[in-house]
Formats: structure tokens, C-alpha cells, sequence
């Protein structure tokens, strides 16, 4: 496995080279799906992606929270995150991998 980050620029790469369109037409079509899972999440607050996974906007309530470096109570304002859960194919997939390479490096 390795440590890098596949970016944005590598998936329209690989979206060019699988469908055979020029890298511009895949960076735009890429843009377009990013666009759509952002418009997704943002009216509906959840987008599923089967075979993948779920993305889910939740509401998190205003807490007390401690500044690490003073101890001093800090009140931390209600916010939204977005969380992300695998697809069981998903996490069998990846589970898969980490088999096959940590058997290659036993090899």
C-alpha cells in the first residue's frame, strides 16, 4: 500500500484513460459527479453510493469542551459534520488488499 494520496488530477486522469475521452472532458465530468454528491448532501443530507458507501450530515449540540494546553473550559458551538460509513463490499474489498500485501511483504 502506499502512502500516497490519489488526488483529483490522478481520477480524471484514470477516468480519461478507462473511457477514452480527453483529460479535460474527464476533469469535467468528474467536477459535474463532485458538484451533484455536494447538491445531494446539502438538500437531503445523505447520499448513498451503493457498493461504496454512505455519506450522512450530522447535527452535532453545543458542548463543553477543555483547551489541552490551559485545561480551561471552552463552550464549543453546535456545528455540522459530515460522516461517511463503508459498504460491507467496500470493507471486504479493502480487508482483501491488506491480506494480499501483508502477504507479499511476508514473502
Amino acid at each position: 500500500m502506499s502512502d500516497s494520496t490519489l488526488t483529483r488530477m490522478e481520477l480524471s486522469e484514470s477516468i480519461a484513460q478507462h473511457v477514452g475521452i480527453q483529460k479535460h472532458e474527464a476533469s469535467s465530468v468528474l467536477s459535474t459527479i463532485l458538484e451533484e454528491m455536494t447538491r445531494g448532501l446539502i438538500n437531503d443530507g445523505q447520499l448513498k453510493l451503493s457498493a461504496f458507501g454512505s455519506f450522512s450530515i450530522r447535527s452535532k449540540k453545543e458542548r463543553i469542551g477543555r483547551n489541552p494546553k490551559t485545561g480551561e473550559e471552552v463552550m464549543i458551538t453546535p456545528r455540522k459534520t459530515l460522516s461517511f460509513r463503508a459498504s460491507h463490499i467496500l470493507k471486504k474489498r479493502i480487508a482483501k488488499k491488506k491480506d494480499k500485501d501483508a502477504f507479499l511483504k511476508a514473502s
